[in-house]
């Protein structure tokens, strides 16, 4: 069996193609770890041959690798075009079988010393296809697809990829990770520009319930396996949370919360050698996402902060969220701390003046570092179980 996946972004590439290239390679194999598989990458496009057994492991992977737009299980043949046609037509014939009633063919020629181009090629071929259906090359059923390289490859069926960046192409990032949409989102998206991520969710049981808790976990799993491999850090929050509802003035309560988490994220940035802090938020979500609130919270951060879904509404975040396969789950009944203790009229427009003032009189900075302390390290992989490691 013959799975090929195409390159996108990374074809554009400069000098430097060849790192990216072999990154690229170097997940797939990470991934298909233990599998008896043959990979390689020739001119922008990514080979993988295995037995009928891994068929499954393979298109897992491709589905979660980041680095290439699509892919599809191909049908191969010599650079004959007598066996060229009788692989098309066998193609077709399967494609008729499940009700397709037009098709085109594509021919992508790469090894230029076949003898015919590639519109002798789709002509040549669509000649026994038309037995079965009709050519619409405008609005077909199914597009055959042949490429003509060491050897030719053919297929109709085209999966979407994830597209992006290959992971640790780019520097690393710290999640905060809520049990919400948005979040896990955000997360993918800095992934797809080649970033690896650690991950931070601040727990404050028993107002937040363990279920809450699994089902964030179930969510880094997720994020897991288009990143290889994350770590979640679970922060106990429930005293800083508490010490904030008694102390903070109430319409501050939200932002504060932010606050203090942005000052536990500094820390453990700095411990996970990340590189920015990520968030999930978008401009005008709620109270805590006006710009002036998004200030007043990045001002307390001692990192860059990326916002990937600040210009996205919930429409595009719930398509993506169906995409990776993270909405049922974020959707699930199980409230965050971020929820807890909630304001009825929160401050929308809050300064950092008064955003520093409260923070001061709070004096809560050694149960910040004490629940940096006695935090829960879960690593998460893209093969294995979820394991706790020490802090």
């Amino acid at each position: 069996m013959t799975y090929l996946g195409k390159l996108g972004e990374l074809t554009l590439k400069g000098s430097n193609k060849q790192e990216f290239e072999n990154l690229l390679i170097k997940n797939t194999k990470k991934c298909l770890e233990g599998k008896n598989v043959k990979i390689k990458l020739i001119a922008g496009r990514l080979y993988i041959d295995c037995e009928k057994e891994d068929c499954q492991s393979v298109e897992f992977t491709l589905n979660h690798l980041l680095g290439i737009t699509g892919w599809a299980l191909t049908s191969t043949c010599d650079n004959d075009i007598e066996q060229i046609k009788k692989t098309v037509f066998a193609v077709a014939q399967k494609c008729a079988e499940k009700g397709a009633k037009t098709f085109k063919i594509e021919t992508r020629r790469a090894y230029k010393q076949f003898p015919l181009n590639s519109y002798e090629i789709n002509c040549e071929t669509a000649g026994d296809v038309e037995k079965l259906m009709k050519v619409d090359v405008h609005h077909p059923d199914v597009t055959i697809y042949v490429e003509i390289r060491e050897k030719t490859f053919i297929y109709s069926d085209s999966n979407i990829g994830c597209r992006g960046l290959p992971v640790g192409s780019s520097s690393k990032g710290l999640l905060l990770l809520s049990g919400g949409l948005d979040s896990p989102v955000a997360g993918y998206r800095m992934l797809r520009r080649g970033m690896k991520i650690e991950c931070c969710y601040f727990h404050s049981y028993p107002y937040t319930s363990e279920e809450a808790k699994q089902k964030v976990v179930t969510l880094a799993q997720k994020l897991a396996y288009y990143g290889l491999q994350t770590y979640l850090n679970i922060i106990p929050f429930t005293d800083v949370q508490m010490k904030i509802k008694e102390k903070a003035p109430e319409a501050w309560s939200t932002l504060m919360l932010r606050v203090c988490m942005m000052k536990t994220a500094n820390i453990l940035a700095g411990r996970c050698n990340a590189k920015c802090i990520i968030t999930g938020e978008s401009v005008g979500q709620v109270a805590s996402q006006t710009i002036e609130n998004m200030t007043v919270t990045e001002h307390f951060s001692e990192f860059p902060m990326m916002r990937p879904l600040c210009g996205m509404d919930k429409e595009e975040i719930i398509r993506t969220s169906e995409f990776i396969d993270t909405y049922e789950t974020s959707i699930l009944p199980y409230e965050d701390c971020c929820v807890l203790f909630s304001p009825r009229h929160p401050v929308l427009r809050g300064t950092i003046e008064d955003a520093e003032a409260i923070y001061n009189e709070l004096n809560i900075d050694d149960l910040i570092k004490k629940a940096y302390e006695e935090r829960e390290i879960i690593k998460l992989t893209f093969n294995g179980e979820p394991c706790k490691i020490s802090n």
